[in-house]
């Protein structure tokens, strides 16, 4: 992953340090972007995220317990098909909600892919690595 939201990182920090309690996010959603998101960026203003052509976040709620600083996807991630040409991706995030809300992370892709009419996103198993350095 390519860097934990200041979102995140200020809960976390206040949580630990007694100033404030965090509650996990009921659901985490995974969103496709053509730019790279800044730390700063929340649910709402996630640069270059997909937008319409069947588009929408997906739920993932399902990460490995936590080893060596590090969780990655137990389940198969797929996006809908794409009913009109998205782009290329570059970057995916983590979101609280569908839409709007809070950005919990964000990663670059391996690859970047072009995402044109008919085309269908996919994370297999495995493929979304989250890590604490």
């Amino acid at each position: 992953m390519g860097s934990f939201s200041d979102f995140l990182e200020n809960e976390l920090l206040d949580h630990v340090f007694g100033t404030g309690a965090y509650t996990a996010p009921t659901n985490l959603y995974v969103a496709l972007c053509t730019s790279t998101p800044d730390d700063a960026d929340t649910g709402s203003t996630l640069p270059g995220e997909l937008t319409g052509g069947g588009y929408v976040r997906i739920k993932c709620n399902t990460w490995d317990a936590a080893a060596s600083g590090a969780t990655e996807n137990t389940q198969t991630i797929t996006f809908a098909q794409c009913t009109a040409d998205q782009g290329t991706v570059t970057h995916f995030a983590v979101a609280d909600k569908t839409t709007l809300g809070n950005v919990i992370g964000w990663g670059i892709l391996s690859a970047s892919r072009v995402l044109s009419s008919g085309d269908t996103a996919s994370f297999a198993t495995g493929d979304l690595d989250v890590t604490l350095d």
